[in-house]
């Protein structure tokens, strides 16, 4: 997929509008897709979560803690669409 985020702003009730580079926009509630815990406790903290941003260089959102969520997730919550096949390559042995 790999579409950029180009605007977030945050929401009552942690959720996060965002606005991707192809016009696609929707809401994402970010307590619904991760646990306050390891690099994502500190959202627990409303005022540090809406200090979330943009990253242009990764094309995702982050925090300050540099904590990020893939935008490619984001995109496939607001879209419906699903997600692309990472899965690794099987190789077999010769």
């Amino acid at each position: 997929m790999l579409i950029d985020i180009v605007r977030v702003t945050p929401l009552a009730n942690y959720e996060l509008e965002l606005l991707f580079e192809d016009g696609t926009n929707g809401i994402v509630n970010v307590a619904g897709i991760v646990e306050f815990t390891g690099v994502f406790a500190s959202l627990q903290d409303r005022t540090y979560f809406d200090q979330v941003q943009v990253n242009p260089d990764i094309g995702t959102i982050y925090w300050p803690n540099e904590a990020d969520i893939d935008p490619d997730v984001l995109y496939a919550l607001i879209t419906g669409e699903p997600l692309p096949d990472f899965s690794p390559l099987i190789v077999s042995p010769p």
